[in-house]
């Protein structure tokens, strides 16, 4: 077969493509062209408004416009208003400073003659912070009457500290119902106390996660490691009385826990090995695309732990307290337009803990989901909508130890299921440059059940169930007026109705058979008002003084009403005829902050009643075993003052410590009279704290932290006293770029093996904890 080459075919169709390329070539080229071509020489007007984070105007802020060789600039109107009447240019920059917040630079371009701008600044964090606790609602600390700390990403990271109630220690006024931490404690005594307002294993402040309650719904205690410490961007700490906008749970103030914000592609995780067998990996990562943002985060922890009793008295039983834990969460956010996002939340929890002897464990199994939405509108306000549902199951053991503590015996086997589900709708709205209102309704419904196989000699005796629901509503309102620039008066109010029903107690003999018993518990319904009223004057550029009135309340839990316990040899028994806590108080303070930023001192006196204050009050005392019963006190008392200092001494180096002296005691106990004057429980009247720490080139950090407790009583009859205890922490790191970093931490240095609990025999605290990690970022934020 004879094959023939067309060579001059070819060579036409070559040429045709040519052509055709060249001549899209062309067109492209003169295309974009025009994008370079200069505009006819329009006048083009330029006006804006310029806000804070919670909608607020910034009056006096410098505004600078830049297009090609023009410059111009102005000052921001009372209403935060700036007009260019003129500017000769299509496109180009504008540029905001304003003192205390961060510059912001926005790009503008017109198609006819007029160009609107909205433009939101956000606070400085080196010269101002800003808090979404206070007021629920973004408003600089400066202009919040009431004491508030927050300890940014950095804080959490230059600390010794492994867990986030750990970190909280550097807050004076802050304290768990044990001094021992969440590593190692019962979970059922990890209630919060802040300035002296005590706890009793439930928490008398309430604790949240982006604004999503962390308290255990039965038992109001808080389980810290269910937030993944790699997800956590901050944690605000606002002292006082905050039923007024949170209700029930902040009796005596609230933390949040504010977790990443997803902007960017990222991923940061932080893996640590310690002594006592402590691995620890936590990250957190968030991926982008078309407006969606899928984050994920978890944290995989163990500890072996250390024994709780003193060497000298230590016997068999006695073993290691550790404890593990496993948990994750998926956020999926819908950026659904520029003004509106959704997200959905799942969060799985688990956790096993050893509890000093080999009889004693407990067990919690979670699962949370969470969903929400928030819509921005200049005209209607901003709405924030939020509903969450929450399974738990928790299983523990209890036992009774021998005098001699050579052996225990099982005593009860208990599981307590439980559930929750919560609604929360909100609206905020700045009306003009002086006054903002916010409303919201919140409510919750909670059911759990304590079920018990109780022995005697080793065999079981009864079977025993008890537990019940509760339901509760709350309606509140708050309106933050600026009168002048010198005058701030905040006042909210909330009214709660609650309600417990379905609550029934069963007794069955096992070991010896007979009828079994159940008793239905009446209907019980209370409400509570909580006001509070706060003005600030701004005396100086730099200095302010405040004061505030509140009243709070909080309402019995499930576990208080319905649920025994026993820790050790102290039995404590449930009460269902509870009242609700209520609480009256005040603080005044002082404030001084210089336009640097580079110094801060911040005082307050303070001042609270509690009435009704449920306590654990001795029944009956012998070698082997106490028996407490939940009882509602008179009333106590707690006055004092804090104050806390910051200081950027050089840019390499910064201290901060605060201070808080408290005197809490009982008021009025008419049952029994020889309780009044005496020291409140797990109260300290003296708590010191320092942190130092030094950078260099972004690259080597040096931290140190200590924390002084004074001496405190583990009982209501002040039988027990706790000696004053002294740790102190130290860190180290090392960073590579801006990507790695390796760091070495320390906990108690002095190995100091500090008295942490007295009922009913002494407990002592960790042996000097250290550890080296290693922290991964990936992504720009």
């Amino acid at each position: 077969m004879l094959t023939t080459f067309n060579g001059g075919r070819l060579h036409r169709q070559h040429k045709a493509v040519f052509v055709s390329r060249l001549a899209r070539l062309i067109a492209s080229a003169v295309w974009l062209s025009q994008l370079f071509l200069p505009l006819p020489s329009v006048a083009v007007q330029l006006k804006g408004v310029i806000h804070d984070p919670a909608g607020r105007p910034i009056a006096h802020a410098q505004v600078t416009v830049k297009a090609g060789r023009f410059s111009a600039s102005t000052l921001s109107g009372s209403r935060g208003d700036f007009t260019f009447p003129s500017v000769p240019a299509h496109r180009g920059t504008v540029t905001i400073e304003a003192a205390g917040f961060q510059s912001a630079t926005r790009s503008w371009a017109s198609g006819g003659r007029a160009v609107t701008m909205a433009i939101t600044l956000s606070i400085r964090r080196l010269a101002q912070q800003v808090t979404v606790t206070a007021d629920k609602m973004p408003t600089l600390v400066s202009q919040t009457a009431e004491s508030v700390v927050i300890l940014s990403q950095q804080d959490l990271q230059e600390t010794a500290a492994s867990t986030l109630d750990g970190a909280l220690q550097q807050v004076p006024g802050f304290s768990l119902y044990r001094r021992l931490g969440s590593d190692v404690a019962n979970p059922t005594t990890q209630g919060v106390s802040l300035r002296g307002s005590g706890a009793n294993g439930a928490s008398r402040a309430l604790v949240l996660e982006d604004g999503i309650p962390l308290n255990d719904p039965l038992g109001g205690w808080v389980y810290w490691d269910r937030v993944p410490p790699a997800s956590v961007e901050r944690i605000e700490v606002a002292e006082g009385g905050a039923s007024g906008l949170y209700g029930s749970d902040a009796l005596g103030g609230v933390v949040n826990i504010i977790t990443r914000e997803a902007v960017h592609a990222e991923f940061t995780s932080d893996t640590s090995y310690g002594n006592e067998n402590t691995p620890d990996a936590s990250f957190w990562s968030n991926v982008d695309w078309r407006g969606w943002n899928l984050e994920t985060s978890g944290e995989a922890f163990n500890t072996d732990g250390y024994i709780l009793v003193p060497q000298d008295i230590r016997g068999p039983v006695d073993t290691a307290a550790g404890s593990n834990h496993l948990d994750g969460i998926i956020t999926l956010d819908r950026q659904i337009s520029a003004d509106s996002r959704g997200f959905l939340r799942g969060t799985v929890f688990g956790e096993a803990r050893k509890n000093g002897t080999p009889l004693q464990t407990n067990r919690t199994h979670l699962r949370e989901l969470d969903a929400g939405w928030d819509w921005q509108s200049p005209r209607w306000g901003d709405w924030a909508l939020r509903g969450y549902g929450e399974t738990q199951l928790y299983d523990q053991t209890f036992s009774a130890i021998a005098t001699s503590r050579q052996s225990e015996t099982l005593t009860s086997l208990q599981r307590v299921p439980s559930q929750e589900l919560g609604y929360s709708a909100q609206w905020t709205h700045a009306w003009g440059g002086a006054q903002t209102w916010l409303a919201g309704v919140e409510g919750t419904d909670v059911a759990g059940f304590s079920n018990a196989l109780n022995y005697l000699a080793g065999r079981v005796s009864t079977a025993t169930g008890v537990g019940g629901r509760q339901g509760i509503n709350g309606v509140y309102v708050e309106d933050f007026i600026r009168l002048g620039p010198r005058w701030i008066i905040t006042a909210n109010a909330r009214f709660d109705d609650w309600r417990n029903f379905d609550a029934l107690s069963t007794t069955r003999p096992v070991s010896v058979p007979g009828p079994s018993s159940v008793l239905s518990f009446p209907v019980r319904r209370a409400s509570a008002f909580s006001p509070r009223l706060s003005v600030l004057r701004q005396l100086t550029p730099a200095l302010f003084a405040y004061a505030s009135f509140y009243q709070s309340f909080r309402a019995p839990t499930l576990n208080e009403l319905y649920r025994p316990f026993r820790v050790g040899n102290v039995e404590t028994l449930a009460n269902p005829n509870l009242g609700a806590e209520r609480m009256t108080g005040g603080e005044t303070g002082v404030g001084y902050r210089p336009g640097s930023g580079r110094f801060r001192v911040h005082g307050t006196f303070f001042w609270t009643e509690i009435s009704q204050p449920v306590a654990n009050v001795t029944l009956q005392e012998t070698p082997t075993l106490i028996t407490d019963e939940r009882e509602n006190l008179g009333s106590i008392g707690s006055r004092g003052v804090e104050l806390e200092v910051e200081s950027q001494l050089r840019p390499s180096l910064m201290l901060s410590g605060g201070y808080q002296y408290t005197q809490a005691t009982v008021l009025s106990f008419p049952a029994e009279t020889a309780l009044v004057g005496l020291w409140t429980p797990e109260v300290p009247r003296n708590v010191a704290t320092l942190q130092a720490t030094y950078t260099k080139l972004s690259l080597l950090t040096l931290g140190l932290q200590g924390r002084y407790t004074g001496v405190q009583y583990d009982d209501v009859l002040n039988q027990f006293p706790l000696s004053p205890a002294f740790e102190l922490d130290i860190f180290a790191s090392h960073s590579f770029e801006s990507h790695a970093e390796i760091y070495a931490a320390a906990e108690n240095i002095t190995d100091d093996r500090d008295e942490v609990a007295r009922v009913p025999y002494t407990q002592i605290g960790p042996p000097v904890l250290f550890r080296i990690g290693f922290r991964f970022n990936w992504g720009t934020r």
